[in-house]
């Protein structure tokens, strides 16, 4: 068992991972709140459950969410059953597996919060601006959806004419089956889950706008991983001071050396933004070996 759990942290830890993190968070939280709720069940200190549940549920109405802000995030990390957490974590799998190959890690990252918090924000509104929906009564929400609906929707408006192979049906591109998740969600939003549909839309719609943002130059997610590097930077020890003396360059040396740094990371930038224009424009399978390969060195960094 200690080996299992050795293995486990080790490959949280792998750098340029997300993918695995996100899934093995939410695996970690479901499994903590199942065995809550167990020892809550056979101890009869139930309350402490229901405490501990609340901090991954968003509620519908802002009198309550006013004291639990931090669930605009948490609840997209918990589920409501094994079924629920499966088929997000195998989507969130499948559709992660191709923004961390051609985006990296972090582009992940970035898609699964804004994912959650479109999702949160619908959800609240919804609730409290649309007439049927007011006059409902609901605990919250919970579930990866509206953030797995996001990466879905990026991936699709990434690399629309990608393939995936379906059992009974063949090889069927991705814009086709996130274009019914799309749809089934569209047509249940007047349903018992009319918020948690209403959410996946706002996930999908912020994925879209992600992609079409990088495209055009412009990562309005950059300000997570600014956040996520500053909670990491509080919580990693700072190395000891190490004086060394190096032989002196001459400021002209050292002024060269800094502008062909710059001026080389412009330009591997200026091609990344053009190979991904071109997917867009003809897809993947457009891209030359050379491309696919400078793609795939940019996503590992």
């Amino acid at each position: 068992m200690a080996g299992f759990f050795d293995e486990l942290k080790q490959n949280f830890k792998r750098p340029n991972n997300a993918l695995n993190q996100l899934i093995i968070i939410n695996a970690v939280v479901f499994v903590g709140l199942g065995l809550l709720a167990l020892i809550g069940k056979f101890s009869g200190v139930e309350g402490l459950y229901a405490i501990v549940d609340a901090q991954f549920t968003i509620p519908p109405d802002l009198e309550r969410f006013i004291y639990r802000p931090w669930t605009i995030i948490t609840y997209a990390f918990s589920h409501a059953g094994f079924f629920h957490i499966l088929m997000n974590m195998l989507v969130l799998y499948w559709f992660g597996m191709l923004i961390s190959q051609y985006l990296g890690s972090a582009k992940l990252v970035n898609l699964y919060v804004l994912g959650a918090l479109a999702g949160a924000v619908i959800f609240i509104l919804a609730y409290n601006l649309i007439p049927f929906l007011a006059d409902r009564t609901t605990n919250g929400m919970v579930g990866a959806s509206a953030a797995v609906y996001a990466v879905a929707t990026a991936a699709a408006t990434l690399l629309p004419d990608h393939r995936f192979h379906l059992i009974l049906i063949g090889p069927v591109k991705i814009k086709y089956i996130v274009a019914v998740y799309i749809v089934l969600s569209l047509l249940n939003s007047a349903g018992p889950n009319a918020g948690g549909n209403l959410a996946h839309l706002g996930g999908a719609g912020i994925g879209f706008l992600y992609v079409r943002g990088l495209q055009a130059g412009t990562d309005f997610g950059l300000w997570i991983q600014m956040t996520l590097g500053f909670i990491q930077s509080i919580f990693k020890s700072k190395p000891k001071i190490k004086v060394t003396y190096k032989k002196k360059q001459t400021a002209g040396a050292s002024k060269s050396s800094g502008q062909y740094s710059s001026t080389s990371s412009t330009t591997e930038q200026e091609e990344i933004d053009r190979i991904l224009d071109k997917i867009s424009e003809k897809g993947y399978e457009s891209l030359s070996k050379d491309e696919k390969q400078k793609l795939f060195n940019a996503s590992k960094k």
